[in-house]
């Protein structure tokens, strides 16, 4: 997903200050506005359970953003 449809899935969800953040904090506080864990791009990452989510892709081959 690119930053402006993450920033349009923010907006979505009634998330402010969305220009104001970087990529990964960003996708934390749509996780957190889904009702999910805001675990993206944390340290333990590559044990990663949560198959099913969105963001799985992205955050395991991420580089420091």
């Amino acid at each position: 997903m690119n930053i402006d449809e993450i920033r349009e899935r923010g907006r979505a969800l009634g998330i402010t200050g969305l220009d104001a953040m970087q990529k990964a904090d960003m996708i934390r506080a749509i996780q957190i506005a889904e009702g999910n864990r805001d675990c993206f791009g944390n340290i333990w990452n590559f044990e990663c359970l949560q198959l099913d989510c969105c963001w799985r892709k992205d955050c395991l081959n991420r580089d420091s953003d």
